[in-house]
């Protein structure tokens, strides 16, 4: 498997990825839209190939938390996506991977994802709401586990915490269902 970070050529694989992955176009249409959002600031758009296919891909936007001032860097990783005949091979895990040593290397502090809390935890990623970190929009009692942070800073969680906020595409609602 090869992983590497997409090319603007790469932009058709990278939303038939994000089809496939989901059965519908809601998250292709969030990565086009967050790709062109000068306020999400791609960091990383990284895709993962098996015989020059597209299998996996993943995203990490800039975020910010409100109200600090110089502190933290942090990121949003939203979506993973993985094609169906691919999925629980290992691919996500290595996309995570991957994308988690460009952050550390580009001095990213935290990187914060909404997912499923049996995945997520798996790379180290932690509940944030008990560390101080709100999600820009509530998240249901029932479902706060799955709003999760991780550290790559260590020692950064505890003295930063805050609202986190992220590029203007993800200030609706419906993203922040899990």
């Amino acid at each position: 498997m090869e992983i590497r970070e997409a090319k603007d050529t790469d932009l058709r694989d990278v939303l038939l990825v994000e089809k496939e992955a989901f059965g519908y176009d809601k998250e292709a249409n969030l990565v086009r839209n967050l790709l062109s959002d000068p306020s999400a600031h791609p960091l990383y758009s990284i895709l993962a190939f098996e015989n020059y296919k597209a299998i996996g891909h993943i995203l990490f936007t800039s975020a910010y938390l409100e109200g600090l001032q110089n502190g933290a860097s942090i990121s949003l990783l939203a979506p993973l996506a993985v094609l169906p005949d691919f999925q629980k091979q290992g691919v996500g895990g290595k996309l995570i991977a991957h994308g988690l040593k460009l952050l550390t290397n580009a001095d990213i502090d935290l990187v914060f994802v909404l997912g499923h809390p049996g995945y997520y935890p798996r790379y180290g990623f932690k509940p944030a709401g008990v560390q101080g970190f709100e999600a820009p929009y509530p998240i249901p009692e029932e479902h706060a586990n799955a709003w999760m942070v991780q550290e790559l800073r260590p020692g950064i969680i505890g003295p930063v915490s805050g609202i986190v906020r992220c590029a203007n595409m993800l200030s609706k609602p419906e993203y922040w269902r899990e």
